[in-house]
C-alpha cells in the first residue's frame, strides 16, 4: 500500500500545503511518494527529498507543467496512478481543480476535504460548514483525496533522504494555455500560511475604519489581515482577506476577531485556530462560544487601548 502526494511548488521550493498532505499520506499506511510535476522544477524535487516520511520523489519536467494546468496534471497523475492505492491533494484551488478530474478519470469517488485518517479506507470530513462531521469509509482501489490542510500538522520539511526519479512527462492535452498571473504582493504573511491572523467584520463601518483600526494591530503583532464575508461584502477589505466557508480555511496560533458576530460561515474557516480573541460589543454574538478568551467592548475603544498595552 502507497501513498502519492501531488506537491504544490513554484518549481524552486515546496509550498506548505504540500507538507500537512504529506502528514495525512503517512497516516494511511504504506510508503509515501511525491510527485512534483513543474518546469525547470529540480530545487523543488530536491526540497520534497527532504521531507520527513517521504520515501520517492517522482519528477517529470516539461514546459507546459510549469504552472500546474489541470488537464497536464491530471494525465500526469494517471499516468503512474495504477501504482497507488491513494492519491492525495491539498484542498487548495489547485488540488481541487485536479482531484475531480483525476477521480472521474479512474472511475472513483472523490474523498473531499479530509480532516482525520481513520483507518486506510475510513477518513472524517467537515460537512454543514463543520457543524457535523461525517465518517467516510472507500471500498474503491485507488482512493482519490483531497486534505484540508487545517486539520494535519506539517510534516517536518527536513530529514528525509528520498530518491529522485525521473519519469516521462505526458504530452500537452493541449486543452488549455497559460497567459498571465496577477499576484497580489504583501509585507504580510500570506493568510493561510500566517501563525497570527487579525480580522475585522462589518462594525467597522467603513473601507477607512478597517484600516485606521485594524492595521495598526497587525502592525503590532506581524500578522496578517483577515475579514468576515460581511466586510468584504461591504467593499471594507479585498476578497483575499475573506476567511470562512467560502473564503479561506485558517488556523493560526493566534486569531483575533475585532467586530466579528461569528456567523456559522464565518466560524467554518477559523474555528480550528490554536487561540481565538474576540472583541465585541454584543454579549450574545455566536464568536463567543468558540472564543477562548473573550472581550465584551466597543472595538473602537478596546482595540487602541490593546495596541497601546502591546
Amino acid at each position: 500500500m502507497t501513498a502519492l502526494v501531488i506537491a504544490e511548488h513554484d518549481n524552486a521550493s515546496i509550498k506548505g500545503a504540500t507538507l500537512n498532505t504529506v502528514a495525512a499520506a503517512a497516516q494511511c499506511g504504506g510508503d509515501v511518494h511525491v510527485l512534483i510535476a513543474g518546469h525547470n522544477a529540480a530545487g523543488a524535487a530536491a526540497a520534497a527529498a527532504q521531507i520527513a516520511g517521504v520515501s520517492k520523489v517522482i519528477h517529470a519536467d516539461a514546459e507546459y507543467l510549469a504552472h500546474g494546468l489541470a488537464e497536464n496534471m491530471a494525465a500526469q497523475v494517471l499516468a503512474i496512478a495504477s501504482n497507488y492505492s491513494h492519491i492525495l491533494f491539498p484542498a487548495t484551488a489547485s488540488g481541487k481543480n485536479i482531484a475531480p478530474r483525476v477521480a472521474a478519470k479512474l472511475d472513483v469517488g472523490q474523498i473531499s476535504d479530509i480532516t482525520k485518517v481513520i483507518a486506510a479506507d475510513t477518513f472524517e470530513r467537515p460537512i454543514y460548514a463543520g457543524n457535523a462531521i461525517a465518517t467516510v469509509q472507500s471500498t474503491d482501489g485507488t482512493k482519490v483525496i483531497t486534505v484540508r490542510t487545517t486539520g494535519f500538522d506539517p510534516a517536518a520539511a527536513t530529514g528525509g533522504s528520498a530518491a529522485v526519479e525521473t519519469a516521462a512527462a505526458q504530452a500537452d492535452s493541449g486543452k488549455s494555455s497559460f497567459l498571465g498571473s496577477e499576484i497580489a504582493t504583501s509585507d504580510r504573511p500570506e493568510l493561510t500560511a500566517a501563525k497570527i491572523i487579525v480580522s475585522g467584520g462589518r462594525a467597522l463601518g467603513s473601507a477607512e475604519k478597517f484600516n485606521e483600526v485594524m492595521t495598526p494591530l497587525a502592525d503590532k503583532l506581524g500578522a496578517a489581515l483577515g475579514a468576515s464575508r460581511a466586510a468584504v461584502d461591504a467593499g471594507y477589505a479585498p476578497n483575499d482577506w475573506q476567511v470562512g466557508q467560502t473564503g479561506k480555511i485558517v488556523a493560526p496560533q493566534l486569531y483575533v476577531a475585532c467586530g466579528i458576530s461569528g456567523a456559522i460561515q464565518h466560524l467554518a474557516g477559523m474555528k480550528d485556530s490554536k487561540v481565538i480573541v474576540a472583541i465585541n460589543k454584543d454579549p450574545e454574538a455566536p464568536i463567543f462560544s468558540v472564543a477562548d478568551y473573550g472581550l465584551e467592548a466597543d472595538l473602537f475603544t478596546a482595540v487602541p487601548e490593546l495596541i497601546k498595552a502591546l
